[in-house]
């Protein structure tokens, strides 16, 4: 199992997270990222890594626990 981690303050709020895997990341009322679920299975990582990655910042990446 992986966990997302993210820097709030690198965040621009351009979505393609959302776009990626909008069960797992949104966009608040600040206009930055907010994680939905915190926790990512193995079934899901691949989906939900390329989600992270595709920030134009890399305010987004996996962690394996």
């Amino acid at each position: 199992m992986a966990v997302v981690q993210v820097n709030l303050a690198a965040c621009q709020g351009y979505a393609n997270c959302v776009i990626g895997a909008d069960d797992y990341f949104d966009i608040n009322d600040d206009g930055v990222v907010e994680v939905i679920r915190a926790e990512v299975p193995d079934s899901e990582r691949a989906r939900v890594e390329t989600a992270a990655r595709s920030c134009p910042v890399s305010a987004l990446w996996l962690v394996d626990e």
